[in-house]
């Protein structure tokens, strides 16, 4: 087959005008943190761009770039329809033309395709803002697709025979995940993880009773059901329920098994690795690295291939293998440095700079390195767009635990009320429970003056907490 040759994108480069790649990308940034977005853009991203090698973006920048200007299309902004390149949309297309069933995908894309919201029609987007909402909307929004499902999880007679899944019904669960990250993103785990569960039973539901499409709105829905069950399975990890995070994580990685899908797989794995670490399971934390970078490694994406690294040195960290650790966090650095990629799932958007450094403190601090934790903590605190307030609160408890452990007293004390200075915005027993072993550490101390502030203050947010 003949390479297609790149073809500069002079549209996108009008709009850019007299800025710089770097300036431009800082206002795709700005623009992001606008709408709730995270993308990890930079000039090397938007030379890319206007080279004409990201024929369409993923569905983040997509977003960022209609909000930037408004009343333009995608392809008033130089990009090509999404089912024209490379991707799910594009290679069903192809199957449908050329066989009367759908062949096995030897090579499926690392992210699901979107449609073109023109494409979908008035109720379709009243079905799917619906179901975003949760609660009892959420069961309003199943109800209207015909599925019978309740607030419990339904008997399997409740659920009506074989039906049509169509376009309306993967964005309905598409958009639940979204929907969630963001508001983990800014609030914590603890109250959103019961709610979430609706959505993800309508997922299986809908896999269970209904007959998709062959081609990309069948892995559409297979990698939404798979994804909003990580998504689930992470609330309840952050909220501390992992026995529920595992068999959450365990039903995705099934799912893309099913489905063929290694991206899904990898996520699934990615997560499977992160709760091991917290449940104490090293040796598991290392194995599902390890796999979940088995499943990445034709996926084109290596800040994927980094924060994989990251888990396999997290599970190293907590074995103690000093060695093996570092070789992982080199590696992590190594694929970072490479840049963002349009193959990047949309998930990792919470991957940047910040985690990287989070990351390598919790390696640091399982070594017992309290001082060198604490400098790579700091570094994610000042780093971080405040916007994201869950992660922030996050990155400022891993630095007033560091610095605590090395004996920075006083400035664990001050770190440790500006997590408290979020705490009402956030609720995550993992943050809790991390302030609740700083406590621990500092109690010793608590006739110094700045310690014994600090832990008042605690016991007093503790005390209301506890009371509400």
């Amino acid at each position: 087959m003949a390479s297609t040759r790149a073809v500069p994108n002079l549209a996108f480069r009008r709009l850019r005008g007299r800025r710089s790649p770097g300036e431009f990308a800082a206002a795709v940034r700005r623009a992001a943190r606008e709408i709730g977005e995270q993308v990890a853009c930079d000039a090397r991203y938007i030379g890319r761009v206007e080279a004409g090698e990201i024929r369409c973006p993923n569905y983040a920048y997509e977003r960022v770039f209609l909000h930037m200007f408004p009343g333009l299309t995608l392809a008033d902004l130089g990009f090509s329809a999404r089912e024209s390149v490379r991707g799910r949309a594009s290679r069903a297309t192809a199957d449908a033309r050329t066989a009367p069933a759908a062949p096995a995908n030897p090579t499926p894309a690392p992210t699901p395709t979107y449609g073109d919201p023109g494409d979908i029609s008035e109720e379709s987007d009243v079905r799917r803002r619906a179901f975003m909402t949760g609660g009892t909307a959420s069961v309003a929004a199943v109800a209207s697709l015909g599925i019978g499902i309740g607030i419990g999880a339904a008997p399997a007679a409740a659920v009506p025979g074989p039906r049509r899944v169509g376009e309306a019904e993967v964005s309905a669960l598409e958009e639940a995940v979204r929907r969630i990250r963001l508001l983990d993103d800014r609030h914590g785990a603890d109250g959103l993880y019961r709610r979430a569960a609706q959505p993800l039973r309508t997922a299986y539901a809908l896999l269970d009773a209904g007959t998709a499409t062959r081609g990309t709105t069948a892995d559409r829905l297979h990698a939404s059901a798979g994804e909003l069950a990580i998504s689930v399975g992470w609330l309840a990890h952050d909220s501390g329920r992992f026995d529920d995070a595992r068999s959450h994580y365990a039903e995705a990685l099934a799912t893309a098994r099913v489905a063929g899908d290694p991206a899904l797989e990898a996520h699934a794995f990615c997560n499977t690795s992160f709760l091991a670490r917290d449940a104490g399971r090293h040796r598991e934390a290392v194995r599902a690295a390890q796999a979940g970078r088995r499943a990445a490694r034709d996926l084109g994406s290596p800040r994927l291939l980094s924060l994989l690294a990251l888990r396999e040195a997290g599970g190293w960290a907590g074995l103690a293998d000093r060695t093996a650790c570092e070789q992982s966090l080199g590696q992590a650095h190594s694929l970072f440095e490479r840049g963002p990629s349009d193959s990047d799932p949309e998930w990792m958007s919470f991957f940047g700079e910040p985690e990287l450094q989070a990351l390598e403190a919790q390696c640091r601090a399982a070594l017992g390195d309290w001082s060198t934790a604490a400098r790579h903590a700091y570094r994610a605190t000042v780093l971080l767009d405040p916007h994201f307030t869950r992660n922030l609160a996050l990155y400022r408890a891993e630095l007033a635990v560091d610095l605590a452990r090395s004996g920075s007293l006083d400035e664990a004390s001050a770190a440790g009320h500006r997590v408290l200075d979020l705490m009402d915005e956030v609720q995550s027993s993992r943050i809790q429970g991390m302030l609740a072993g700083m406590v621990r550490v500092l109690l010793p101390r608590r006739r110094t003056a700045d310690v014994g502030a600090f832990l008042d203050r605690h016991a007093s947010t503790a005390a209301t907490a506890h009371r509400v």
